[in-house]
């Protein structure tokens, strides 16, 4: 049955504590480490293993060949067995150096090599003087010469076995030399012991001082952790201290402080578009609301109601064109918005919006003088691309003076289309230019309450341009005027 208050596999998660960054970094290192050093080790065991048993079969194959070595026999006279033999093993071993039994005597207590004469059957034919009862361990299933590891008088030997054969290839017996293996072993045993006790006590120590290492390569990643968990709305401005070297830990630092401006940013302008907003949709409310209190208290004539209703009604018509225009900005910014580009005639699209604003020009005194320079088709929404048209127009004759034109030109230049809107009213400074496209802004707050604008106008042809991507430029020069340039891709036949 799962635990109640999650889904299933949560609550056995939650049974045991997360570990830490430092403890993982370490634990993967050191076990990485682990094997690597085991599998080192073992190589360097193997290694020394095969080099001690090399430099001791080297060792027989020298003895073997002198003891086989005929300096009073000429070579292919005589089988090596018969005269081994004959001679003795002593004798043959000590070759012209032989002038008595003393002699013999002498080189047995010295050489540290055993060496044994047996016949086909195994049957010990003759042995050096060294041995005394001892016997080396003959194995008749091996064929050839062989080197192995036997037991001795309670010591390891290290033996070769090689057969003895005559001329017709026939194993007459085998000789057999055997050298002591106990100071090798010796030190095989202890590089052994010394390889398994200190291996764990290296992994250890190694886990230790890979935490530390970890635990300081962190730290500023606990900074971040500390300064982010401290990080409120009453100290947005705080950042994420950068580390000394400009690594990738400096590079995430400087992510975030990127990242904690862009969010700051964005709360601020929204911060301010509620403010706004409010104050916009609260004005008009509050207008209507005095005017109707103030009529209420006493009767007044037809015409003074007429006039203050028809002011009403234009102070709800803002608030309502208000409404449509923030409805319009938040559908746009929303994921869901997507334009319906296709191919659009720039001429007729203006000629549909001029029909609806020339009546407001004429009301205003104003002209506006069109010249069509560009007859192919842009990508562009028809619908999207008129409320662009139409905000850019009705701003330019809110600000043109009485008796002014306002210019709309449109051609083609380096593979684009575009149309321009100049009119010639007071202009807007440099300053002041690239905030335009904000909302709520307005360069002049004294000409808002006259002109009749929210200020959301320009925000929202920006938001529509990006949309269908068409670039939009504005350029401006203070009591000259104002020209809007809008860029679009061209549709090629």
């Amino acid at each position: 049955m799962h635990s109640p208050g999650g889904p299933p596999g949560v609550s056995g998660r939650r049974m045991f504590p997360a570990m830490s960054l430092r403890n993982r970094i370490a634990l993967y290192y050191t076990g990485t480490t682990a094997v690597l050093m085991a599998v080192v080790f073992a190589l360097i065991f193997l290694t020394v293993d095969r080099v001690v048993y090399s430099h001791f079969d080297e060792e027989l194959r020298h003895e073997v060949s002198e003891t086989l070595s005929k300096d009073h026999v000429q070579e292919h006279d005589i089988c090596e067995f018969d005269r081994l033999k004959a001679v003795g093993l002593d004798e043959a071993r000590v070759g012209d150096r032989l002038h008595s039994s003393q002699d013999i005597k002498k080189v047995a207590d010295i050489d540290p090599d055993y060496v044994q004469l047996v016949d086909s059957n195994g049957q010990i034919v003759s042995r050096t003087a060294n041995l005394a009862r001892n016997v080396l361990i003959f194995t008749p299933s091996y064929s050839g010469v062989r080197f192995y590891n036997a037991e001795l008088a309670q010591s390891t030997m290290r033996q070769v076995q090689v057969p003895l054969v005559d001329r017709s290839g026939t194993v007459k017996g085998y000789l057999i030399v055997a050298v002591p293996l106990k100071s090798a072993m010796m030190i095989l045993r202890d590089l052994k012991y010394i390889v398994i006790a200190w291996y764990p006590v290296i992994i250890i120590a190694l886990f230790g001082l890979t935490r530390l290492i970890a635990s300081r390569s962190i730290r500023p990643i606990e900074e971040v952790i500390a300064t982010a968990e401290s990080i409120t709305q009453a100290n947005f401005d705080r950042r994420m201290p950068l580390p000394a070297r400009q690594d990738e830990l400096y590079r995430l630092s400087a992510t975030i402080n990127a990242l904690l401006d862009r969010l700051q940013d964005a709360f601020r302008r929204e911060k301010q578009f509620t403010a706004d907003a409010s104050h916009e949709l609260k004005t008009p409310l509050a207008v209507v609301k005095g005017t109707l209190d103030v009529l209420v208290r006493k009767p007044r004539d037809v015409v003074h109601y007429e006039d203050r209703v028809r002011y009403c009604l234009d102070e709800l018509n803002r608030m309502a064109r208000l409404i449509d225009q923030l409805l319009l900005l938040a559908r746009s910014e929303s994921d869901s918005s997507s334009p319906n580009i296709a191919p659009v005639d720039v001429g007729e699209v203006i000629a549909t919006v001029l029909s609806r604003v020339e009546p407001l020009a004429a009301a205003r005194h104003r002209s506006i003088d069109t010249k069509i320079g560009f007859s192919g088709r842009v990508s562009a929404d028809p619908a999207m691309l008129e409320m662009m048209l139409a905000n850019i127009l009705s701003n330019a004759l809110k600000y043109s003076p009485e008796g002014s034109v306002v210019e709309i030109r449109t051609g083609a230049q380096n593979g684009t289309a575009f149309c321009t809107i100049a009119d010639h009213g007071i202009g807007i400074p440099d300053s002041k230019l690239q905030s335009i496209f904000d909302r709520f802004y307005r360069v002049d707050e004294s000409r808002s309450s006259s002109t009749g604008g929210s200020g959301l106008g320009l925000s929202i042809v920006r938001r529509l341009a990006d949309l269908q991507h068409i670039g939009v430029e504005v350029s401006s020069r203070e009591k000259l005027g104002t020209t809007f340039t809008l860029i679009f891709p061209v549709v090629r036949n």
